[in-house]
């Protein structure tokens, strides 16, 4: 570490959850480096207000961020406008959008140990303190009553709040070695399914008893991480960010079949399905976005508009449409794939986006919410034109 007046309090404070390589080797803007020190600070870095402003200066002086490419704009025949929100807790760090059917979006406030309500119509914030410390809540999802699900990412559970009332409900893991929990949905039973990343499983969780089952990957270290639905409700599709390959488990024995991709340097990070049931996935290692089809194993691959280095993140689909976000870039992209087209429209994210690493459309089917990481925000897509409406 370089000398500097910040260097004690950092080689003392910042060890204590993660090694000084993940300092050294950071590539932040000073906008970033400000957003990274807030989120620390958010997970319980004992900071004083003085120390924290000198870290900052530090970081910003001695770790200057290397410059990322920029987006590629391209025009095309859908407007769009952004509006975005500032989460009220410094270095919240919003993981995960759900946009409900009241108009409301709830985020999770993964470092801040929150979860968040944001009435776009007003601009009004609500947040929910959980109730266990550094849950570190991820995914979102709601039940037919109104309930918030989350999954607990950090602490190895996976939650209900009741926004009524406020009361957090905690279902734990029976294995301890089902950690990280990730991307909760209901099936049409109202039975919740959930990916556990690093613990290479896929768990259900039966809300009327909760019990709890899981089943581990056949690969190993796979990275189990996103999940769809298909159109009839009986089979999930995930993603394996571990290694090159897309799953689907069978909703009522629970089997596994692994599809693997042409390019063994694949990484699906997140993905999105149609309504003829064709899987689409971001390639988050080639800068590529996929489409496979199950039923035959046929994989098509379209460079992303802004090249190899542009990291696919957050995905999904609206009326047949795929929207997904390189994350790669500063500011990062809000991207349009036509299927019948095959042609690309692209946006710059006004905010930057920081890492926008989850979206997903309201109930009206008009607009997309979306989760900026790294800059501590919540925006709002909306679209017109072209049959979006």
């Amino acid at each position: 570490m370089p000398d500097g007046a910040a260097k004690q309090t950092i080689e003392t404070m910042c060890v204590g959850c993660h090694d000084l390589r993940r300092v050294v080797h950071s590539n932040y803007s000073p906008d970033e480096w400000q957003n990274v020190v807030n989120m620390m600070v958010s997970a319980g870095a004992p900071l004083l207000p003085a120390q924290k402003e000198a870290v900052i200066d530090y970081l910003v002086a001695n770790f200057p961020g290397k410059p990322k490419p920029a987006p590629v704009i391209i025009a095309g025949p859908v407007d769009v406008s952004f509006h975005e929100w500032q989460v009220p807790t410094l270095g919240s760090r919003p993981h995960d959008p759900l946009a409900t059917s009241d108009g409301a979006i709830w985020y999770t406030g993964q470092m801040a140990n929150k979860l968040g309500r944001l009435d776009p119509s007003t601009g009004a914030f609500k947040e929910y303190p959980l109730k266990t410390p550094f849950s570190g809540p991820h995914g979102l999802t709601e039940d037919k009553d109104g309930n918030i699900w989350f999954a607990a990412n950090f602490a190895g559970y996976v939650g209900k709040l009741d926004p009524r009332t406020g009361d957090i409900t905690e279902y734990k893991m029976p294995d301890p070695a089902a950690r990280d929990p990730h991307t909760p949905l209901f099936d049409k039973d109202g039975i919740l399914w959930f990916t556990l990343q690093n613990a290479n499983m896929v768990g259900r969780l039966d809300p009327k008893t909760g019990d709890i089952k899981l089943v581990t990957v056949p690969t190993p270290k796979s990275q189990p991480y996103g999940m769809v639905f298909t159109s009839d409700g009986d089979t999930i599709f995930f993603d394996m960010f571990g290694t090159n390959k897309i799953a689907s488990i069978d909703r009522k024995t629970m089997a596994i079949k692994e599809y693997p991709l042409p390019d063994a340097g694949s990484r699906p990070r997140r993905i999105a399905i149609t309504s003829d049931d064709i899987i689409w996935y971001g390639d988050y290692s080639r800068g590529r976005l996929g489409r496979l089809d199950p039923k035959t194993g046929k994989v098509t691959e379209y460079l992303s508009p802004g090249g190899p280095r542009t990291q696919p993140y957050a995905i999904t689909a609206l009326n047949d449409v795929i929207w997904y976000v390189e994350s790669g870039l500063r500011p990062n992209a809000l991207v349009r794939f036509d299927p019948k087209t095959e042609r690309f429209q692209t946006w710059a994210i006004p905010s930057g986006g920081g890492v926008v690493r989850n979206m997903m459309p309201t109930p009206d089917g008009h607009h997309l919410a979306l989760a900026c990481s790294a800059v501590n925000g919540i925006a709002l897509v909306d679209i017109k034109g072209d049959g979006e409406r």
